[in-house]
């Protein structure tokens, strides 16, 4: 097992021409990488990494999102929030859990930390990925994310 070093707080991070910039006070809740095509789609790579965090955490201490409101893959109103500058999606946020905002892990500004717990939708994932680690690995989203987050937690306890 690698070694897990803990970040400093606050986390900071932006969009990639930096005219939005935020602050995450409080450890993030979990991290995973979601293999779905919709994600494959949005990154423009094989995967999306995904870090929910506490709303209360996160802040916006630079520029003004724009909002993009849809139905997502999995039936629930999202929205998801840009650079309205360089396009450069930074977070997002569902209506029914209004407590946490999913930043992009990928937008911080140290990323070398980063260890997703799981791996999701998996039965979407490129036929050439290997997956390193000991990240659980699911064929569609688990319905029991706390136990993930929970687990998440866990490995930062020492």
């Amino acid at each position: 097992m690698m070694e897990m070093k803990r970040p400093a707080l606050p986390l900071t991070g932006g969009c990639p021409c930096e005219a939005v910039r935020f602050e995450v006070s409080a450890m993030p809740l979990l991290v995973y990488a979601c293999h779905c095509t919709e994600c494959q789609r949005w990154s423009g790579s094989a995967f999306g990494m995904s870090m929910p965090v506490a709303s209360q955490s996160f802040g916006v201490v630079r520029g003004e999102p724009k909002p993009w409101r849809r139905i997502g893959a999995s039936g629930v109103q999202s929205t998801y929030w840009f650079c309205g500058d360089c396009g450069g999606r930074v977070y997002g946020e569902r209506d029914a859990r209004p407590d946490i905002r999913a930043v992009r892990a990928g937008t911080l500004d140290d990323t070398s930390w980063l260890r997703p717990v799981a791996h999701v939708h998996m039965r979407s994932a490129q036929p050439w990925e290997q997956l390193a680690g000991d990240a659980e690995c699911f064929e569609i989203m688990p319905k029991d994310f706390w136990t993930l987050a929970d687990k998440w937690q866990r490995m930062w306890q020492a």
